[in-house]
């Protein structure tokens, strides 16, 4: 069996959970052979994993490039009137109109050239600014729709390498490269999601000053349509908790092909640390220095900290490079906050090595779907902070105690008080998270269900929990 991965702006070129995640998939099911199409915003990045041996092909793309043409046009004239209407944004256009437009335009053809070329396209082009964009220039508009349509033509157009079975990791560009392949080789579809794609694309758009007005509202239409596209031809989807898969069904997912499939750890060894106590009080978080982790508000909230436990340390255990802006920002917060010798950045690190002293683990991001980091702790015997975010409350049982709203660091503040005032509660909270964790999130066992799920999809039948 051959499986091709399907994935945007992560594994094998960034870290993270994603990336972990697929990487483990890999390595847990040797038996098949994976291909991987990725989807770059550069040529020439480093790889962050070494690839494993049935790994049997790589393709990458890189977003926004565009290539020459290749392959004939079987019907100009239908093609030009669904193009049409997309630029126009008519009311009448539906995923089946989109999906036939996939399907006439070969692989390896962008009718981006097309559009550019016609005059009629270009008047479609002046009236919407005029009707939606009036007060910024048309030059603005202009650019914004010509990257959206031509990353989406280039993406659409670029072939993944054959195989059985394509999965995505994600919507948006990764999905529709998947969605092309089922409707042009008649290969099924599958789809994975950790977060919500279209919803994590459109919190960035609205924060980003530099996109404004019409340009927003083109980027987010885009975005939900290309979800609302990969529930509907999705054979099956998977998420990560209850909450999400709604999110599916309500956009076009089948309630019987819609499936709930947790994350999972390597449980003996995460549990086989060996912990230790450390002088003093030691705070950890581990995750990549970048705005979503909001490190920013674990910095404030370690000043709160230190003012109330002065034996207090801290540790911002991660990858430091991949937004050095942000970083120096959150360097300079702690200058300012004069916590230089209690607060610690230590770049990537084996994470074993910290959990067999740390007192408390922490999570302050604004935006995950069911993080590693929490049963990797928990594992390891450590308790839990973090922020009411994704599935983060269901995972640590509700428990008010240990949960803050993003960016609410005094909160955050109080919790970890709370556990350097009761040790002894935290304890017993601690031993039924490890149980709770060896029963539901053993990795063995979940991505056995992924290896059953695409011998179900390739079969043709019918899945069976």
């Amino acid at each position: 069996m051959r499986v091709c991965l399907l994935l945007e702006g992560s594994y094998p070129y960034i870290t993270g959970g994603v990336s972990s995640w697929t990487q483990d998939l890999i390595t847990s099911l040797p038996q098949v052979e994976f291909s991987l199409f990725t989807i770059s915003p550069t040529r020439n990045q480093t790889l962050k994993y070494q690839l494993p041996p049935n790994i049997k092909e790589h393709v990458d793309v890189v977003l926004g490039e565009q290539r020459k043409s290749q392959g004939l046009l079987r019907n100009k004239k239908r093609l030009f009137k669904l193009l049409k209407m997309i630029q126009a944004q008519s009311p009448h256009i539906s995923v089946q109109d989109i999906i036939e437009l996939i399907k006439l335009i070969p692989e390896g053809y962008n009718p981006m050239d097309l559009a550019l070329e016609s005059q009629i396209f270009w008047d479609i082009l002046v009236e919407l600014n005029r009707k939606h964009n009036p007060m910024y220039p048309f030059t603005d508009f202009y650019w914004a729709w010509k990257a959206a349509f031509s990353m989406l033509f280039a993406v659409a157009s670029a072939p993944p390498p054959e195989a059985d079975l394509y999965h995505a990791i994600s919507t948006g560009y990764a999905g529709l490269v998947a969605v092309a392949a089922k409707y042009r080789r008649g290969k099924p579809f599958l789809l994975t999601e950790h977060g919500l794609y279209h919803k994590e694309r459109e919190i960035e758009l609205r924060r980003a000053s530099f996109i404004r007005g019409y340009q927003r509202d083109l980027w987010i239409s885009v975005y939900h349509f290309l979800s609302h596209l990969a529930y509907q031809s999705a054979d099956y989807c998977t998420s990560l908790f209850e909450y999400n898969r709604q999110v599916q069904l309500d956009l076009g997912a089948r309630e019987e092909r819609a499936l709930v499939i947790p994350n999972g750890i390597d449980i003996p060894r995460f549990s086989s640390v060996t912990r230790y106590k450390k002088p003093g009080f030691h705070v950890g978080l581990v995750g990549r220095v970048v705005p979503i982790k909001d490190i920013k508000t674990f910095i404030t909230m370690a000043r709160i900290v230190h003012h109330r436990i002065r034996e207090a340390e801290f540790y911002c255990i991660g990858p430091t490079d991949e937004d050095p802006e942000y970083y120096e920002e959150c360097q300079r917060m702690v200058e300012s906050f004069q916590l230089s010798d209690v607060f610690h950045f230590t770049g990537r690190q084996n994470v074993l090595d910290y959990y067999a002293f740390l007192d408390v683990m922490l999570l302050t991001s604004i935006r995950e779907a069911q993080p590693l980091v929490i049963l990797e702790a928990y594992a390891a015997g450590l308790p839990v902070v973090s922020t009411r975010v994704g599935n983060v409350a269901e995972m640590m049982d509700y428990d008010d105690r240990f949960l803050a709203s993003s960016k609410d660091a005094e909160k955050l503040a109080e919790s970890v008080e709370w556990i350097h005032q009761h040790p002894e509660e935290t304890a017993q909270v601690v031993t039924e998270k490890q149980r709770k964790v060896r029963e539901r999130y053993d990795k063995v066992t979940l991505y056995d269900t992924f290896g059953r799920l695409y011998t179900t999809i390739v079969e043709g039948q019918q899945w069976q929990a």
